[in-house]
């Protein structure tokens, strides 16, 4: 009877009614290289530029509230927190998520630093979908930072990089050359995934 009516009702009504986009209907864009490669410069230009969200890099106010040493279980902790602001972020992204990092630099740091990676940010890192890595070149200089670890070895992680981004599956564009150049490359390889 009259019950039956009415939840019919509210169904219809309810799926008419739209709500947020959904994670599928949201490119996402991942930014990843060595050190000191201009990653959170060009973040926060293609969010502008595409009036959206970026995802920032968790492991910096991470380890800028850490009173001591950085371990392992930390560098976990930290994969656990970006997945976690990706996630959140991406309710509030307009057509593109731009993500400072993703969990390639986790297991880039963690394999050099302690010879392997957890397991459990493999599975992370297999279980994340994206639509484009952007690779950041090491052609820029190198500016200083507390949390830099590594200036003198930065063509070791450009090949070590260039090898991680081949084995994602995931499609790879090289950001290179100045920062309208990089601008500019990065707007060409997102534009067509949002037509």
């Amino acid at each position: 009877g009259k019950a039956a009516t009415f939840s019919v009702t509210c169904h219809h009504i309810h799926a008419m009614i739209p709500g947020p986009p959904s994670a599928q209907t949201i490119r996402k864009i991942a930014i990843v290289g060595p050190e000191c490669t201009g990653k959170t410069d060009l973040a926060q230009f293609l969010a502008g530029h595409y009036q959206t969200e970026w995802v920032p890099e968790y492991a910096r106010a991470f380890l800028n509230k850490l009173r001591r040493p950085y371990e392992a279980s930390d560098l976990v902790k930290i994969a656990h927190g970006q997945l976690r602001m990706e996630d959140e972020w991406t309710s509030g992204a307009n057509r593109v998520l731009i993500c400072d990092t993703n969990l390639i630099v986790i297991k880039v740091w963690m394999e050099h630093r302690y010879g392997s990676c957890d397991p459990e940010v493999l599975r992370a890192l297999a279980a994340r979908h994206y639509d484009l890595l952007l690779l950041t070149n090491i052609d820029i200089p190198w500016e200083e930072d507390v949390q830099r670890e590594h200036p003198d070895k930065r063509a070791f992680f450009w090949e070590w990089y260039q090898r991680e981004a081949a084995a994602s599956g995931i499609p790879v564009v090289v950001i290179s050359g100045d920062r309208e150049t990089r601008r500019r490359t990065a707007i060409n390889a997102i534009d067509p995934l949002l037509k």
